[in-house]
This record gives C-alpha cells, structure tokens and sequence, in this order.
C-alpha cells in the first residue's frame, strides 16, 4: 500500500502574529514552524501502517525551501521519503492542482490531509483534489482501517460520529482521534540523523490558475480593560452589564 500524506509547514500556535505591506502579507520574521497539527495526526497513522501493513509513506509540501525543515522533521518520524513542489502556495485551488499532479505521477492508495491547516483554516484542499482527481473522499476523519482495496472509517458530523465503508484510491481529510495526542511521534537522534539520507525530490509546479487573493489581514480587536464590581454592589453590576456589555 503506497500512501501519500501531505504537510502543511505552518506557524507555531505560539508565534506572535505580524503583517507587513499594508497588513497584506504575512510577516515571517521570528516565526517559527511547524508540521501542521492536523496533518501530524495523518503522518502518524500513517506510520503505523507502514508499521503493521508494510506501507510505504511519502510525505508531499507545495512551498519554497523554507519549507524542507518540515518535511525533514516528518523524514524523521518515520516517512520513508519526501517531495517538495517548488512554489508558492498561493490558495487553496492551487495547492490541490499541484497535489492532484503528485497523486496521479505517483498511484497513491491512500492520501492523508488535515481537514484544515492551523493558518488560514480554509478547509478546501482534499475535497478539491477528491475532486479533481475522481476519488474517493471522507472528511473530518477520526478512525481508518484498510483491509486489501476495501476501507471502513468513522468521521465526526453534526450531533455524531458516522461510520462508511469505501474503497481504494480514497482521499481522507484527517484530524484529532485518527490518533490521540499522546500517541504523536517526537524525532529521537536516530530518525534525525536517518532523515538526512533519505530522498528529497523537489518537483516543479503545472500550470494552475489562482483563484483568490489576500486584499487585507486585521488582528482581532484587543480586550477591553476589566472592571471589576464589589460584590455588594448588584445594582452596579446589572447596569453594566444591561447598559455597557448589553448582554441582559
């Protein structure tokens, strides 16, 4: 079983957000990166079907070399290789149109994506190479098992969690509980020092139309200052909260 998953190379949660250019371009300055955590959830059970099945697993980031740290670390996971097409992720459609070309070259079994990437949160991309491509496709996935072509899978919906069974080639929009938490993988000495040994291709990007463009980014307003109200003082309180908050 070949399985593809693919990375996005996000800001940590814990970087301090800036934009440049009239607050039309994301400032990268002092940013650090990260495997998108969505994604690391996909990478992860991937590994352990190459573990339990035999699978091979290839990682794929549509972006420039800043980005090669990313798929380095994934290298050290556990993937047995990583691909990189050269270019600029510049929207969702994008994005997919270069993934959908990796997918077709390589007759993946199985492609693993976040449901969502931890930046922009546009939720687009594997439906779109489902699309794309004619494939089977499942969002918001939590649990996935393959038996020779055939596939069952839980995916969470409004109010529950649904139960489908599919076949191969399929396309899964993955995210928390395909594994838990603690089940992640950390990088120890051994995978790092492997990772820089095993192949790196880097493709060119086909020709794809760009759909959408970042007129304006704006940071959410900043929190009032609190007042705070003696206990004593309920008259005070529920006129605030009527007259100021408005939420009575």
């Amino acid at each position: 079983m070949k399985i593809l998953v693919c990375i996005s190379h996000v800001p940590d949660t814990t970087s301090k957000i800036n934009f440049v250019n009239g607050d039309s371009e994301f400032d990268t300055n002092g940013v650090q990166y990260v495997i998108n955590p969505n994604d690391e959830f996909g990478l992860t059970r991937a590994i352990w079907f190459q573990e339990q099945q035999g699978a091979t697993v290839t990682v794929v980031n549509v972006g420039g070399p800043e980005t090669e740290p990313t798929l380095r670390k994934a290298l050290a996971i556990g993937a047995n290789e990583a691909i990189r097409v050269n270019a600029t992720p510049k929207d969702g459609f994008f994005v997919a149109k270069q993934l959908a070309e990796v997918i077709k070259n390589g007759a993946y079994d199985v492609i693993i994506a976040g449901k969502e990437s931890l930046d922009y949160n546009g939720g687009m991309v594997p439906g779109m190479i489902a699309g794309i491509l004619g494939y089977n496709f499942l969002n918001s996935c939590t649990s996935l098992t393959v038996d020779g072509t055939n596939v069952k899978a839980i995916r969470e919906i409004d109010g529950g969690k649904e139960t489908v069974s599919t076949t191969l080639p399929l396309i899964i929009g993955g995210q928390k509980g395909l594994v838990e938490e603690k089940d992640l993988r950390i990088p120890n000495m051994r995978g790092i020092m492997t990772a820089r040994t095993k192949v790196l291709t880097i493709l060119e990007p086909v020709e794809a139309s760009v759909n959408t463009k970042a007129v304006k980014f704006e940071k959410p307003a900043p929190k009032s200052a609190v007042k705070l109200i003696s206990a004593d003082n309920l008259d005070e309180l529920i006129n605030l909260l009527h007259n100021e908050a408005k939420v009575i």
